[in-house]
């Protein structure tokens, strides 16, 4: 009887002992363990971000030659004043050369600007990828070593041609009214008229913009220069003189050193001081390449009549009283 009542006793003790045991692994879940990691958050959608524009280097032309008179113009107005070789030029800035004067604007080893008498020219643009520059009037040759990391672009002033480059040597004239011609003599330049409408100019070859057209095709660069001028053939009465002729459309045109723009037909006229007796007249038509026409006359004025001179009398063969 003891025996049983011993082991009922035992029973609820080991159920309880069972039941702790039991509850050790919930209570370790419960209680004891690290809470989970909380869920990522949703992914958000990124907007690209437009890289920021690069910043272009701006670049500086130099003045490297200077031959007679020659001026600079600041920021596009003001005072014109002498330029001195080595002078720096920037955005705006404009030079030009008097009649028989020369000057050179280089950007160190990427492009020169030749300019001719009688030209005038002014910076529109400068950075390292790209250079903008205008010719007023006259003519220039433009020398452009700047590959496929550089465009020179050079364009003319009351006209719609501009020609480009990126390796190319070619010259450029403006007649000041609306008559531009390329010559390009190395690599090749891409030449607009009106519209934009373009033609490539060749080594060798030339291309007229005249007002409100597009470029003319492309054709050879002459090899001679035409050049014909009216010379009076008689003795003139007045001390000036108005020199007519026609040279190639484009040509510059000098009379007697001065510089005389020609029409869009290459019809020229330009008056000439004289003085009384003999007279040199020169004109001279300049094209690319070094090419030269000349022609030249001798032109008589004669504004006096002739002197009429009355001898004194001879009193020793008139007649008279004997002393």
């Amino acid at each position: 009887m003891a025996a049983s009542t011993s082991r009922s006793r035992q029973v609820p003790f080991l159920v309880g002992i069972l039941l702790i045991l039991a509850a050790l692994p919930v209570g370790w879940f419960v209680f004891l363990r690290e809470p989970p990691a909380p869920p990522p958050p949703p992914p958000t959608e990124r907007v690209p971000v437009a890289p920021e524009p690069v910043k272009e280097k701006r670049v500086e032309l130099e003045l490297a030659s200077v031959e007679g008179t020659v001026e600079v113009q600041r920021g596009g107005n003001g005072a014109w004043a002498a330029a001195t070789k080595g002078m720096a030029l920037g955005d705006k800035d404009a030079v030009r050369t008097r009649d028989g004067s020369y000057a050179v604007l280089v950007n160190g080893e990427t492009f020169e600007v030749r300019m001719n008498p009688g030209t005038a020219v002014s910076v529109q643009e400068l950075t390292t990828s790209v250079s903008r520059m205008m010719i007023d009037n006259g003519s220039a040759t433009a020398v452009v070593r700047g590959g496929k990391r550089h465009s020179f672009e050079l364009s003319a002033k009351d006209s719609d041609a501009k020609a480009t480059t990126g390796d190319g040597t070619f010259t450029m004239s403006n007649n000041g009214a609306g008559t531009v011609r390329v010559d390009t003599s190395q690599g090749e330049v891409k030449l607009h008229g009106k519209e934009d409408k373009f033609v490539i100019v060749r080594k060798g070859q030339q291309s007229i913009v005249r007002k409100g057209q597009a470029p003319s095709d492309p054709t050879p660069v002459p090899t001679s220069i035409l050049l014909k001028v009216s010379f009076p053939t008689k003795p003139q009465n007045k001390r000036e003189l108005v020199i007519t002729g026609q040279t190639d459309p484009g040509n510059q045109v000098e009379v007697n050193g001065v510089m005389v723009s020609a029409d869009e037909k290459g019809n020229f006229a330009s008056p000439v001081a004289l003085k009384e007796g003999d007279n040199n007249v020169q004109v001279r038509a300049l094209g690319v390449g070094g090419l030269v026409g000349k022609d030249e006359a001798k032109v008589v004025v004669k504004t006096k009549g002739p002197v009429i001179k009355i001898p004194p009398p001879d009193w020793k063969t008139t007649g008279g009283a004997s002393p």
